[in-house]
């Protein structure tokens, strides 16, 4: 598919660009709206997207930044909300907004092609394009549940913990701000919108939650998992290049146990993996544990750290007709560390620990009692320790749904309007590790 641009450049901070016969001013540091742009898919069918233009520089070098193309939600190839109509109805209204999972570009951003304040701009762009869906959304729902992801939060901490944390390596791998603090001015917005959502809804009979469904901590180094599990004998590379990624470099006829994604170790067991060597029953528990109690101790001798504050069995964990498709181990890393960049796509490198100077530099995928979420709700909540996996249950039982068995979390405890009246309390903040 091919969707042709043609860009004339005007001077040192402008240009021109012209697509599908549309021409649209480029300005040096300033996105373009969303620009619509066609594909030709097959004779007489077209696929729609959107996108933005960022002009970075017109010489010496012309250097244009493209964001990802996202589905055109006015004209969408796909349903991309529930009804589909609903997308539609929400273009017509606002007029085109981002609808990429995740639409901010944090990749650009580690790779250099977009500076910081690219990247900034674009977060905060996508929050009031968010903000705009929610308030339409409250204003819609008389009675009911309303609910809305915004995704800066996530996407900021990530990328700019290198700011508040003076021992990173990203601060000299990155460019890095010393006089800013873009997450403490995200928190600034973010209070600010909470306040426009309980102006909103003062004087109804409304229960407002807002919930993080984890908190943050440093990123400073990453583990490969598989080159541990190769110098403990559990893993063996194939002679010749590591360079190769999704495992393909592992001879499993000697791996026991191998590592993918962000946190599991799965062992390579007959019967559930192609090339599986590891008897299920009595030999995989005794893997397991052996496994767990070996990595639990693992010291960073450089920095003289633990690594791993704890390691969970899966089967011990999880319950479910699918616990057996997960990872076998689930790594609780201390603060600091976590999956490195190769562990997470199968590939093993010469060493264990490697500096992240990414820009992304703030994780939440370590020990959960290392980054516990936070609930704020609007009423006293009796719960002592309220859990993610309770908003569920609460939700269902505060409109009068029967939770089924199969849910792990329970109905928080919740006041209702006429306790609040009386008791006149505050709203509390709770935090734990949700």
């Amino acid at each position: 598919m091919k969707c042709p641009f043609v860009v004339t450049i005007k001077d040192d901070f402008s240009a021109d660009i012209k697509i599908n016969g549309v021409g649209y001013e480029l300005r040096k540091d300033e996105y373009t709206e969303w620009i619509k742009v066609d594909f030709k898919a097959a004779p007489g069918i077209k696929v729609h997207g959107i996108c933005k233009f960022l002009l970075l520089s017109t010489s010496p070098e012309f250097e244009l930044y493209v964001t990802p193309i996202n589905i055109d939600p006015e004209k969408p190839a796909m349903p991309i909300s529930y009804p589909a109509i609903y997308s539609t109805y929400l273009a017509k209204r606002q007029g085109p907004f981002a609808t990429l999972g995740l639409a901010e570009d944090s990749w650009a951003l580690n790779e250099k092609v977009l500076v910081d304040d690219g990247f900034i701009q674009q977060c905060i762009n996508m929050d009031r394009e968010r903000e705009e869906m929610f308030f339409d959304a409250l204003d819609k729902v008389k009675r009911g549940l309303c609910v809305c992801v915004f995704d800066g939060t996530d996407r900021l901490q990530h990328t700019f913990w290198r700011d508040i944390d003076e021992g990173h390596p990203a601060r000299s791998g990155q460019a890095s701000g010393e006089q800013r603090n873009v997450i403490e001015e995200l928190y600034q917005r973010m209070d600010a919108l909470a306040g426009r959502t309980l102006a909103k809804c003062n004087g109804k009979d409304t229960l407002v939650m807002i919930i993080s469904d984890h908190g943050f901590n440093t990123f400073r180094y990453g583990v490969d998992l598989n080159r541990w599990l190769e110098e403990k004998g559990y893993l063996k590379v194939k002679d010749g290049s590591r360079e190769h990624k999704y495992l393909t470099a592992v001879d499993w006829s000697g791996t026991r146990a191998f590592a993918i994604g962000l946190a599991g170790i799965f062992l390579n067991l007959k019967g559930r993996e192609s090339q599986g060597i590891v008897e299920p029953g009595a030999e995989a528990a005794e893997l397991r544990k052996e496994i767990a109690g070996k990595l639990t101790v693992l010291a960073d001798s450089e920095r003289k750290q633990p690594v791993v504050k704890q390691v969970y069995n899966a089967l011990e964990i999880y319950r479910g007709p699918y616990k057996g498709e997960s990872p076998d181990l689930l790594v609780g890393y201390n603060k600091g560390y976590r999956a490195s960049w190769e562990t997470a796509v199968g590939q093993v490198t010469e060493k264990i620990f490697h500096d992240n100077t990414k820009a992304w530099s703030g994780d939440h995928c370590i020990d959960h009692s290392l980054v516990p979420g936070v609930l704020f709700c609007n009423r006293p909540i009796a719960t002592e320790h309220p859990r993610l996996m309770d908003i569920g249950p609460t939700v269902l039982d505060m409109f009068g749904v029967e939770v089924p068995k199969y849910i792990d979390g329970k109905p928080l405890v919740v006041a209702d309007t006429a306790e609040v009246g009386a008791a006149k309390e505050e709203p509390k903040v709770a935090t734990e590790a949700m």
